[in-house]
C-alpha cells in the first residue's frame, strides 16, 4: 500500500475525560476549555469532553462550548449505556447527555461477560437490550454515535461469540463506530492485531457499515504499540491522551502514536503542517494541568532530539540522522546540546551557536570554557539541567556578561512558635544589591527561606527593571549530592523561571542550602533579564528593517 492510498487514521482525544482521571490531575472548567480549543487548533477531529450529569462541572463545560464552539473538531459527550430495566428514555442518564448539544455522542457497553453478572448484576440477554436501546434512543433524537466496546479484548477472549453479539446490537441500533478497548491494559500487540482481523472479517461477512477504533490503556507499556498495531490491522480511528495522561499508569500517548503514524507508517492524521505544534500543544497542556513535561517523553520531551557525548555531538554537526530517527522540526521540537562533565570540544562549539556565539575551536577561550565546565560539574554543578547559567558562565569567560545587578549581601530571617495546631513561621530576607553604582536595600517576607529571599530581589529590582513583574518560578528541585555527610551535605539547587513565553533553568551548588538557592534564583533573574533584552534587541531591528 502507498502513502498515497493509505486511510485516514480519525484521532479521538479523550485528555479531558479520561485523562483527568490521572490520580493528582484535576481540570477546571476554564483547564478543559483551553484545552479544548488547542486541540482543535492542532486539527484532532474528535474531542471528547466529558460524562454531562456525572457531575456539575461537566454540564457547565458543555453549556460553555455551546457559547465558543470548535472552528473544526467534532465536541463530543460521552456516557454508558442505559441501566438494567429500565427504558433509555426514561433513564435520568441520559437526559443530561441530550442537553449537552453535541452532535456525537460516545457510549460504552459491556463486552465481557463476567462484567455483565458480576458488574451490571444482569442477564446477558439483558446487556444486549441495554447497548441497542440506548444507541437506538440516542439515534433518534439526531444524534450521531460511536459505540466503546469496553473491555472487549477480555471478553472476546473469554467468550468470542458474546462478544461478537455485543457488536451486532450496537450495529442493528446505528452506531457509526465500534471502538475495541483494551481497558485493563494487559493486552499483548499480536493479540490486538489478531483480535482486530477477526472483527474485521466479521464486519465484512455481515456486509455492514461501522469502522472501527481502537482504545488502549498503558498497563503493560504496550499503549502505544497496540494502537498501531489495531491501525495495520484494519482500525481507522484511534482514541487516546495527550502525554498519555490516563488512569493507573495512562491511555495511549497520542504524542507518539501520531507522529508515528504520519511520519513513520504514512498515515495521515493530522491536516497540513499541524504535526509541527505537537511539541507546543504537548507543553502547553502539561503547564494547563499543572504536572511537569516529562523531559524524556519521545518526539515531544526536552531530552528527545538532546546530544550528550562528544562523539555524538560531532557526528550530529556533521548530519543529524546519524543519531537522530526525525527531523525534530517535523514536530516543532528542537535539537539540544547538552554540556556536561563528558562533554567535549564540539559539545561547546555547538552550544555557543545556539546560544548565538560563534567561537572558533583554536580559540583558547573554548579550553578555558570546557576546563571551567568539568571544575564546576566535579563540585556538583549540572548543566545539562541548566543550560541558562551554562549560556551566563559562557559570556562570564567571554567577557560578555552584562551584570545588570551586583549582589552585595543577604540575610534571611526564619521564625516559628508554636501555635494551636502546628508551628507558625514567618520568613524575613533583606536584600543589598547595586544597580548602575546607586546601591538599594530592601526587605521582603514569604512563606519560606527561598520565597523571602526571591520576593525581596524582586522588589529591590522592579523599580529598574519592570519587567521582572513578568517573572515566575515553576519548579524548584533540590539534590542532596553526599548523603553520607548528614546536615552538611552539598546540596544541589535547580530553579526553572518562565516569563510565560520561555522557559529557563538556574543551578546553585553549596553545602549552604539557602547559598544554592541564592545563586540559582539570583542567575534565574539575571537571564530573564539577558532574555527581555535579546527580544527588544529583535524587536528594535524589526522595526528599522520595515522603514
Amino acid at each position: 500500500m502507498t502513502y498515497a492510498t493509505l486511510p485516514l487514521v480519525s484521532i479521538y482525544d479523550t485528555t479531558l475525560r479520561d485523562g483527568a482521571q490521572r490520580e493528582g490531575l484535576a481540570l477546571s472548567i476554564d483547564d478543559k476549555i483551553r484545552i479544548a480549543h488547542r486541540l482543535d487548533r492542532l486539527g484532532i477531529p474528535f474531542i471528547e469532553g466529558g460524562w454531562p450529569g456525572a457531575n456539575p462541572k461537566d454540564v457547565q463545560f458543555f453549556w460553555q462550548m455551546q457559547e465558543t464552539p470548535l472552528s473544526q473538531a467534532e465536541l463530543v459527550a460521552f456516557c454508558s449505556t442505559r441501566r438494567p430495566n429500565v427504558s433509555a428514555a426514561e433513564d435520568s442518564l441520559l437526559q443530561p447527555l441530550l442537553a449537552a448539544g453535541t452532535r456525537w455522542i460516545t457510549i460504552f457497553g459491556k463486552s465481557w461477560d463476567l462484567h455483565v453478572t458480576e458488574g451490571l448484576k444482569t442477564t446477558l440477554d439483558e446487556n444486549l437490550a441495554m447497548i441497542h436501546d440506548t444507541i437506538a434512543y440516542l439515534r433518534a433524537n439526531g444524534r450521531r454515535v460511536i459505540y466503546d466496546a469496553e473491555h472487549w479484548f477480555d471478553g472476546y477472549k473469554c467468550d468470542p461469540t458474546y462478544a461478537l453479539e455485543t457488536l451486532k446490537a450496537a450495529i442493528a441500533a446505528g452506531a457509526e463506530w465500534l471502538t475495541l478497548c483494551d481497558t485493563n491494559g494487559g493486552t499483548m500487540p499480536h493479540e490486538i492485531s489478531q483480535i482486530v482481523s477477526d472483527v474485521k472479517c466479521f464486519l465484512q461477512a455481515q456486509s455492514v457499515l461501522p469502522q472501527i477504533g481502537i482504545h488502549t490503556h498503558n498497563d503493560g507499556e504496550m499503549a502505544v504499540a497496540n494502537a498501531i498495531a489495531a491501525v495495520l490491522a484494519g482500525a481507522q480511528m484511534v482514541q487516546g491522551t495527550i502525554n498519555g495522561y490516563g488512569e493507573r499508569c495512562g491511555n495511549a500517548n497520542l504524542c507518539s502514536i501520531i507522529p508515528n503514524l504520519q511520519l513513520k507508517l504514512g498515515y495521515p492524521c493530522l491536516p497540513g503542517d499541524r504535526l509541527t505544534s505537537l511539541t507546543e500543544t504537548s507543553r502547553l497542556v502539561s503547564e494547563i494541568v499543572n504536572l511537569a513535561p516529562d523531559d524524556h517523553a519521545p518526539f515531544v520531551g526536552a531530552s528527545a532530539f538532546a546530544h550528550k557525548g562528544g562523539i555524538h555531538v560531532s557526528a550530529v554537526e556533521r548530519n543529524p540522522l546519524t543519531y537522530e530517527h526525525i527531523s525534530p522540526e517535523h514536530v516543532g521540537n528542537r535539537r539540544r546540546i547538552v554540556i556536561s562533565d563528558q562533554s567535549g570540544l564540539s559539545n561547546i562549539l555547538a552550544k555557543a551557536r545556539s546560544f548565538g556565539i560563534q567561537l572558533d575551536k583554536q580559540d583558547p577561550q573554548c579550553r578555558l570554557m570546557l576546563q571551567r565546565l568539568k571544575d564546576l560539574e566535579h563540585q556538583g554543578y549540572q548543566f545539562e539541567a541548566a543550560e541558562a547559567s551554562f549560556e551566563l558562565l559562557m559570556r562570564e569567560v567571554l567577557g560578555q556578561r552584562s551584570h545588570p545587578f551586583v549582589i552585595k549581601g543577604f540575610q534571611v530571617h526564619y521564625d516559628a512558635q508554636a501555635g494551636s495546631d502546628a508551628l507558625q513561621t514567618t520568613s524575613l530576607a533583606t536584600v543589598k544589591i547595586s544597580v548602575n553604582g546607586q546601591d538599594i536595600l530592601e526587605a521582603a517576607e514569604g512563606n519560606g527561606p527561598v520565597s523571602a529571599l526571591d520576593a525581596a530581589l524582586r522588589k529591590a529590582l522592579v523599580n529598574f527593571y519592570p519587567e521582572i513583574e513578568g517573572f515566575y518560578l515553576t519548579d524548584y528541585k533540590v539534590r542532596i549530592l553526599d548523603g553520607a555527610a548528614g546536615t552538611s551535605a552539598k546540596t544541589r539547587v535547580l530553579v526553572e523561571s518562565s516569563n510565560g513565553h520561555q522557559r529557563w533553568t538556574t543551578v546553585g551548588v553549596s553545602s549552604n542550602i539557602l547559598e544554592a538557592s541564592y545563586h540559582a534564583v539570583v542567575e534565574g533573574l539575571e537571564y530573564g533579564l539577558l532574555l527581555q533584552a535579546e527580544r527588544q534587541s529583535l524587536r528594535q531591528t524589526l522595526v528599522e528593517g520595515t522603514r
